[in-house]
């Protein structure tokens, strides 16, 4: 499905479906793969001899997905590709998926098109809501032009603090190990 503008959402928050995690290829900067090799080795990640990717199991999820309790919780926060941290939004520069009118955002005097990927099963649809509006669009915008690293909005609202984030890092480290 073609990417929807943002006018058309209501609100959106994740809830560690998991979905983003499942089925896409993760596209990753060279500065994002040299980090995250670093930290877990190279069998974490792929290439097709352009790109690195984050590496997938057969079942097409990432290897840092992890399972616990229903929630389904990524395990490299600590150095989460901002490609992953945008899912399922997409910010641009210029009206890529049509319909600019709908998808236009004005922020910090520039103008951008934010689109939603509809298969994301948390978007709420219809008029955007005030916190969607002023809140989510403008975290999703800093975090595509650089602007910001930290994650509010734009992600689940376990704490890292969370027995259960906890666990999946150990788990994580474990089995880089």
């Amino acid at each position: 499905m073609a990417p929807v503008p943002w006018r058309y959402v209501h609100n959106w928050r994740c809830t560690a479906c998991g979905r983003c995690c499942s089925g896409f290829k993760v596209v990753l900067g060279f500065d994002e793969w040299l980090s995250i090799v670093e930290m877990y080795g190279v069998g974490v990640t792929e290439t097709d001899g352009r790109k690195f990717y984050l590496r997938r199991r057969p079942d097409g999820t990432c290897v840092f997905l992890y399972n616990f309790s229903g929630m389904r919780l990524c395990g490299l926060q600590d150095a989460k590709p901002r490609a992953c941290k945008l899912w399922p939004f997409k910010v641009l520069t210029w009206p890529k998926y049509g319909n600019a009118e709908k998808a236009s955002y004005p922020y910090l005097g520039r103008t951008f098109y934010v689109y939603v990927d509809p298969e994301c099963p948390e978007i709420s649809w219809g008029p955007p809501s005030w916190t969607f509006t002023h809140q989510v669009i403008p975290e999703f915008i800093e975090l595509a032009v650089g602007m910001r690293e930290k994650q509010e909005k734009s992600t689940s609202d376990v704490p890292k603090q969370h027995p259960l984030y906890l666990k999946a890092r150990m788990k994580l480290r474990s089995l880089m190990l």
